[in-house]
């Protein structure tokens, strides 16, 4: 065991290795950088704030039509293709990738064909898996042209966020539109361990939340979507978070699709701290296409899966400076 935990740290980079520091692609300052933070996941508290001032200082009457507009821009129609929106995301996620900063590796540019779909498997999520941002459309770094982002449902019935995170390349999370997106040729990148994962998240390790979750691999076999295992190292410290331990808060998490917690960053607003993020994408789990897969060979390729993820966080952890850092897989 101990031979085998060597050899997968010994990672020596090949012919086909690519690193991409987001610092060195997108000169930015650190005005940029924070408007594009604040932009992207300030507009979520922006909601509340607005909401709480409306309340406590406005006639009951103007908090009303607060709440109006708000509704307003939960129902409108949102342009995909809207040019002042593809601008900001581009403008999000180029100056957000400079901030921290973050840096892409790809063990294997050539395992990443344009014409085809892949899943990437995310992990960890963390308060937020801001780590994304590397493998965005909008910035660029991978070879892929067609990226989608699946994320938990209630982002796309929250005012102002829901066209921002659209315009960035986020989808919905939902079986349906998961296939439907494979199928129209995306690649998606899929955060597997979600809400449970953050509820379970430690202060002084790494946490997957993988064991038991196997519906992404299901549907990458059903459409014969090779797999791809993601970390994402140093962006557990963008924040500082608090939360309470309770089945409770888990069973609520999981009802609302997010875990109510405080997190805060610089000068405790919910901008991120500078901390490094090192993005590392491993080599592709080819599968072979089965419209109905065997509960035995969702098993086999989950195992592939997790343990390829539990070798890529071995294999970098030292490069990118996290030698003592441990990966439980829960």
């Amino acid at each position: 065991m101990a031979e085998d935990k060597a050899e997968t740290q010994a990672f020596t980079p090949g012919p086909g290795y690519r690193q991409f520091k987001g610092r060195d692609e997108f000169p930015s300052n650190i005005l940029h950088g924070t408007l594009a933070c604040a932009i992207w996941i300030g507009s979520m508290h922006f909601n509340v704030s607005l909401l709480l001032f409306s309340l406590l200082f406005l006639p009951f009457s103007k908090f009303l039509l607060v709440v109006g507009v708000l509704l307003i821009f939960v129902v409108l129609p949102i342009d995909h293709n809207s040019k002042f929106g593809l601008r900001l995301a581009r403008y999000i996620c180029q100056h957000m990738s400079s901030y921290f900063p973050a840096t892409l590796h790809v063990e294997d540019i050539n395992d990443f064909h344009p014409g085809r779909a892949y899943v990437l498997g995310y992990a960890p999520h963390s308060v937020l898996p801001i780590g994304v941002v590397t493998l965005a459309e909008r910035t660029g770094f991978m070879p892929l042209p067609k990226l989608k982002c699946l994320t938990s449902s209630p982002v796309f019935y929250t005012p102002f966020l829901r066209h921002i995170w659209t315009w960035l390349g986020a989808s919905p999370a939902t079986r349906k539109n998961f296939c439907s997106l494979l199928e129209a040729g995306y690649t998606c990148i899929v955060v597997p361990g979600g809400v449970q994962e953050t509820f379970l998240m430690r202060h002084d390790s790494e946490v997957a939340f993988l064991k038991s979750r196997r519906g992404f691999v299901r549907i990458a076999i059903e459409k014969g979507c090779p797999l791809v295992p993601v970390f994402a190292f140093g962006q557990s410290y963008a924040f500082k978070w608090w939360k309470p331990r309770s089945k409770f808060l888990l069973q609520l998490s999981r009802a609302i699709k997010f875990v109510p917690m405080l997190f805060w960053g610089s000068f405790g607003t919910p901008i991120p701290y500078q901390h490094p993020i090192n993005v590392v994408v491993g080599k592709p789990i080819y599968v072979k296409r089965n419209p109905q897969p065997t509960t035995e060979e969702v098993l086999e390729v989950h195992g592939q899966f997790v343990k390829a993820l539990q070798d890529l966080f071995e294999r970098h952890k030292g490069r990118v400076g996290y030698a003592d850092q441990s990966l439980t897989i829960l």
